[in-house]
């Protein structure tokens, strides 16, 4: 029992609580201030100078504090929104509760056209106000005049005052040339000639638009074929009635119609023109369209190619002005970022020939520029040549259907399944046609609700329907023209312009209604509608991906801020974005560390031998054997025997051993180690034959020379040929250096299944003039070599105690200059395989040296015992 009363110690001043405490409505007046209060339902209370814990370990506030009633979400505090403490222990104003009440739409509050009278309740509007709405003179109410305010809705849709129309009947009829391509490159009018038959509908439905006139429709299927336009054109401009503005469609015919139209005062309004080439206000200087130029892609382009780190890309366009000018566009700006455009392919009927182009050269980010039709064809010719999967990325223009690549088509021999294997992943940029925000446009309908609308009235899906994307634009675009006409006429009844009195030489009121349309800014299906100087729209771009055979939304781009949208939903065949070329790998070719390892054991036991024999040869110097084989020639061939092997160790060296900058080094090492060796071993044995050959092979005139050969003439002549390897050597490294050069090789695949090549290179010592060097070096060597073979030859059957081993220095010369022989130029063929080269220039050194050495040396101890 004691224990339970200590746990409950802690517990006690919440028990002991005066009552009311801890929020109560009606506080209890007390000397020691004011007790807390609770907030509000759906509000709370601002403590000035009080943290969260602070106000929760109090029960009292002191005299002259303020707190202040503070509301969630669209609510307002109704009565005291401050009280204070009085010195009596009770807060101000507390017969008056405060609460927090929701509040109607303020839009309510006002009507254009027209006034709006709010009872019941004050500014904003609170639960229980009422407003009524009343229009001007010349305007009626479009609505229920009355709306109650009831938990933050009000009770009826916002009404809106029209114009008072003069009776259909007695409207003037205005009329409007257009021409839809219903087939073609382009088959747009399929979709957007009910949308324009649907906007007519709307416009002319309105009483505040256009009040006493009705916008009316003359149209042709133009085939999105300059010739069939012009036929078309001519009838609409020299047949009755008069067109007030004409609206063609694609890019081909707009440039015709646009082109003319000055001539004739009229205004153009394009729904489907991309074309860059449109924006010139000195060739077309009354032209609009409310489809964004095709430069708009280009920005769009680019910030992806950055995106993804992409250096060098490939185009492929039909041959047609809008392509080309786009193309041009995309030039200029990739040069900005510093993309490059490496292949550049045109066609005008036939792509089989560029995309066989496109794959010779290896391109893998490709920016395709074609119509649909054209595409099609494009895309069979990329499945022939497998010009797809994980290692490309195709960019295409997103106005296409979507099914385009389903489509029957008679003019390629590809199967469904190979265009829809061939066209997976590929990266579509596409303006932004259809407001993604789901607000009411100024036709008083949402996005969502024109598609709804609109695909009532098609024959076929949508998917199917040519122009369906661009719809949108053409409904747009008669809201445009009427809003302009209308500004232009005054809006009815009020200063304007006669509409009916336009003609084609009336330049006063294209003059006005230019004007309107330059100046024309509202919220439409496709978006946000307005002109830039040269006429065009401006929007977002879309961009979207084709994952699984239909497309999906991967990111948004808007130029004018350079901001990206990313929703990472993009996907890859390899699981990431491919490389801009094939990336290639840089790999030498070292060589054998097996090979190099074995020689080079062969050579230091060699270099063991050559110094026993050295040994030996001057320990036993005082024999007289030894001493009539001229021992210090010997010595000097022992020693150059162990130059030449050691030369073995840098000429095994290569980029696995060293660095780049020890390189000359070595090369200098392999040079000098090899000629000296040569020139001391070789020359010390040549010395001996040659002076063997001039004294002992004349009869009489050289006998007195036989009995007195000096020792100095013969260590003069090894001087002069060392002296000669010397000075060569020595400007061959002052005047042409040896340096490290790379030979590559061709590329080679890997044995995986990676976008990667193998370049193969390989590690030279070389100078300028290399070969000029070798020359003089081989061709030098070359005689002493030759020469001493013949002096060998010569002296074989010769016999001298003065030097009495000249038998065994022959045939050492004989082996040394036919392995030298073969050795060189074959070694010289051998250059690009280092393992081959290598063991041939290394074992002839190691068996040259070692028949040296043996043929001269180990005769001499059992001799020299004797």
């Amino acid at each position: 029992m004691l224990l339970l009363l200590l746990l409950l110690l802690p517990l006690a001043p919440l028990f002991l609580r005066p009552p009311g405490a801890g929020g109560a409505q009606t506080p209890n007046a007390t000397s020691e201030g004011c007790q807390i209060i609770h907030p509000p339902w759906e509000g709370g209370i601002r403590y000035r100078g009080l943290t969260r814990d602070q106000v929760k370990a109090i029960n009292f506030l002191p005299v002259d504090y303020e707190i202040e009633y503070v509301c969630r979400g669209e609510r307002e505090v109704v009565g005291p929104k401050v009280r204070k403490c009085l010195a009596n222990g009770s807060w101000t104003d507390m017969d008056t509760p405060s609460r927090c009440v929701r509040i109607c739409s303020k839009s309510y509050l006002t009507l254009e056209n027209g006034k709006v009278f709010l009872t019941g309740g004050d500014l904003p509007a609170l639960d229980g106000a009422r407003v009524d709405f009343r229009c001007d003179s010349d305007f009626h109410l479009v609505g229920s005049s009355r709306s109650i305010c009831s938990q933050g809705q009000w009770s009826t849709p916002k009404p809106h005052c029209q114009v008072n129309r003069t009776p259909h009947s007695e409207r003037r009829a205005v009329y409007i040339g257009a021409l839809f391509p219903m087939s073609g490159g382009w088959p747009g009018g399929q979709a957007c000639q009910p949308a324009v038959e649907m906007a007519l509908e709307d416009v002319n439905s309105r009483r505040d638009i256009l009040p006493d006139y009705e916008l009316k429709l003359i149209h042709h299927d133009s085939k999105c074929d300059p010739g069939q336009a012009t036929k078309y054109l001519y009838e609409l401009l020299y047949n009755d009635p008069i067109k007030i503005i004409l609206m063609p469609g694609c890019s081909s015919v707009s440039t015709l119609v646009a082109e003319a139209a000055r001539m004739w005062n009229l205004i153009v309004l394009s729904y489907g023109s991309s074309s860059p080439a449109l924006s010139n206000r000195q060739r077309f200087p009354t032209f609009f369209r409310t489809h964004p130029s095709a430069t708009l892609h280009n920005p769009t382009r680019v910030k992806l190619f950055e995106k993804w780190g992409w250096k060098k890309i490939a185009t492929i366009q039909q041959t047609t002005e809008v392509f080309t000018s786009t193309l041009d566009d995309l030039e200029e700006r990739v040069k900005e970022a510093g993309i490059e455009i490496t292949f550049r392919q045109s066609f005008f009927s036939d792509p089989a020939v560029p995309v066989k182009n496109l794959k010779r050269q290896d391109a893998r980010i490709i920016v395709g520029l074609f119509y649909e039709t054209e595409a099609r064809k494009v895309f069979c010719e990329v499945y022939k040549e497998r010009l797809f999967g994980k290692k490309y990325v195709w960019f295409l223009i997103g106005w296409y259907a979507d099914n385009w690549f389903k489509i029957y088509d008679p003019s390629i021999n590809c199967t469904v399944d190979e265009m829809t294997e061939a066209v997976e992943g590929h990266i579509t940029t596409e303006i932004v046609m259809l407001n993604p925000a789901n607000t009411r446009s100024i036709s008083n309908m949402t996005s969502q609700e024109f598609v709804e609308k609109l695909t009532k009235r098609l024959k076929r899906h949508p998917e199917e329907t040519g122009g369906f994307q661009e719809a949108p634009l053409a409904y747009d675009a008669i809201w445009a023209l009427a809003l302009a006409l209308n500004k232009t006429s005054g809006g009815g009844g009020r200063s304007g312009v006669r509409l009916e009195d336009f003609n084609y030489n009336n330049q006063t009121i294209t003059d006005q209604i230019y004007r309107a349309m330059n100046s024309s800014s509202f919220e439409g299906v496709s978006g946000h509608v307005v002109f830039d100087a040269s006429g065009s729209r401006m929007a977002w771009t879309l961009i979207e991906q084709l994952q699984g055979g239909s497309y999906k939304k991967i990111g948004y781009y808007d130029s004018t801020k350079d901001d990206l949208s990313w929703s990472k939903t993009d996907k890859w065949i390899g699981g990431s974005p491919p490389a801009d070329q094939t990336l290639v790998i840089k790999t030498f070719r070292f060589l054998s560390q097996k090979l190099f390892i074995s020689v080079s054991v062969l050579s230091s036991l060699g270099i063991v031998l050559a110094v026993v024999c050295l040994s030996f040869n001057i320990y036993n110097s005082h024999v007289r054997y030894i001493q009539n084989s001229q021992p210090n020639l010997n010595n000097l061939t022992a020693v150059g025997c162990s130059l030449a092997l050691a030369a073995v160790f840098p000429l095994g060296l290569d980029g696995y051993h060293i660095g780049r900058s020890q390189f000359p080094f070595v090369c200098q090492a392999r040079l000098w180690l090899l000629g000296l060796g040569f020139s001391l071993g070789y020359g010390s044995m040549f010395t001996k034959i040659w002076w063997v050959h001039t004294v002992f092979t004349k009869k009489e005139e050289k006998k007195e020379w036989r009995k007195t050969l000096e020792p100095w003439k013969l260590y003069a002549t090894v001087g002069l040929l060392v002296g000669m390897d010397v000075l060569t050597l020595a400007i061959w490294q002052i005047v042409d250096p040896l340096h490290r050069t790379i030979e590559t090789f061709a590329k080679e695949e890997p044995k995986e299944d990676i976008d990667v090549s193998i370049l193969p290179q390989l590690e030279h010592c070389s100078s300028k003039k290399m070969n000029t060097w070798l020359g003089i070096f081989y061709g030098y060597k070359g005689l002493l070599l030759l020469l001493g073979i013949f002096l060998a030859y010569e002296t074989k059957s010769v016999s001298t105690e003065k030097i009495n081993d000249h038998r065994a220095v022959g045939m050492a010369i004989y082996n040394v200059a036919v392995l030298c022989l073969i050795t060189a130029p074959v070694t010289m063929i051998l250059s690009s395989q280092q393992d081959a080269a290598f063991a041939f220039a290394s074992l002839a050194i190691v068996f040259s040296s070692y028949i040296t050495l043996v043929v001269l040396f180990v005769p001499k101890p059992p001799s020299a015992k004797r």
